[in-house]
């Protein structure tokens, strides 16, 4: 039997439909009923910000006409019903979430589809939908702390998916679009309040992120009320809505010189420029304080996109560190690269 409770950190529970969110197989009998407690466990899902999505072999119309009788289809996030392979529209809801499928649930009450998914996904989570009254209880999708940006999740990837939307329908030039949305970039040394969701994006984030190194909320205290380290918080907004706070650098003053022993991006931002343009400030920070600037970083089957950021800032990768496996990238500050002019920064004065 599966050890539910051995399961990584869940960011969305992809459900099958017949009998495993209704009671019946809705192409054979059309007055199917929810299953007991069914939609309460969805809801809760959504307000500790795990995201909830469809797979199903069904037709679609039908389908979503019965999850919206139900009231629960504005739950679902790039649902997939469909006659087609059930591991091939879990890629498809990964790829649109552009999460990892590690980080995915999937509940179905055949074991021949949890099979073959698991069999193209091996390091999918699965659960038969026969024990679906566990999940809630499950350690796996109860975060330590319900942030306000997890409480929002699901509606920041609604924001999104229409700024994809408006952007791919735009008739004239990209940078045009993009300085219609109005974007706002604020950079500021972290507040006590801001970490929760800064604990979080440490925990959830694997693919942007230099090091792999996770803090929880106690020891990210620390760090702010230390001397010796600097942690930046980063958060975007625009016409559309929040983004939440999107991203966190850990700074380690050294003498003359300042480390970057952490950056860490939210996947949401990936397409934007941000990593560039926080890069960028940092540079000028520690250029305009006459300090000496390095990065750590450790490569990962994942954070390769992260290194690319780091060389394209003139990041120069020098030596290896004492530690195992950490990389040490230098920036001789000799060159400061100009932000998108779409994008409004703020930053506080003096970060060094």
């Amino acid at each position: 039997m599966t050890d539910y409770y051995n399961f990584k950190n869940i960011k969305c529970v992809i459900w099958d439909l017949d009998n495993t969110i209704w009671n019946g197989v809705l192409t054979e009998d059309i007055s199917v009923s929810l299953k007991d407690g069914i939609a309460h466990i969805i809801k809760t899902l959504d307000s500790r910000g795990i995201l909830n999505s469809v797979c199903s072999r069904n037709e679609y119309e039908d389908a979503v006409k019965k999850l919206k009788d139900f009231g629960i289809y504005e739950y679902f996030l790039y649902p997939q019903i469909n006659w087609g392979n059930k591991s091939e529209s879990v890629k498809r809801i990964a790829e649109l979430l552009n999460i990892s499928i590690d980080s995915i649930l999937f509940i179905d009450d055949q074991q021949y589809e949890l099979d073959e998914v698991k069999s193209i996904h091996p390091g999918i989570n699965c659960l038969n939908a026969s024990d679906y009254k566990l999940l809630p209880e499950l350690p796996c999708v109860n975060p330590r702390f319900i942030t306000e940006d997890s409480a929002r999740r699901r509606q920041m990837y609604i924001d999104d998916d229409n700024r994809k939307k408006d952007e791919e329908s735009y008739s004239g030039p990209k940078g045009k679009f993009l300085q219609s949305l109005n974007m706002q970039l604020c950079i500021k040394k972290a507040e006590e309040k801001d970490l929760r969701r800064l604990e979080e994006l440490t925990i959830r984030t694997h693919q942007l992120n230099t090091t792999g190194r996770t803090y929880d909320y106690d020891e990210l205290l620390g760090i702010i009320n230390s001397d010796k380290y600097i942690l930046l918080a980063a958060e975007l907004n625009d016409i559309y809505g929040s983004y939440g706070k999107i991203g966190l650098v850990l700074l380690e003053r050294k003498q003359q010189e300042i480390k970057i022993k952490l950056f860490i991006l939210s996947c949401r931002v990936m397409n934007r420029g941000i990593g560039t343009i926080i890069l960028n400030e940092i540079v000028k920070a520690a250029r305009e304080a006459s300090m000496g600037l390095s990065a750590e970083f450790v490569h990962t089957d994942r954070n390769k996109i992260m290194y690319v950021t780091l060389k394209f800032a003139n990041f120069i990768e020098a030596d290896t560190s004492d530690e195992e496996d950490i990389v040490i990238l230098y920036n001789d500050l000799s060159v400061v690269n100009n932000n998108p002019p779409h994008i409004n920064i703020i930053t506080e004065k003096e970060w060094i």
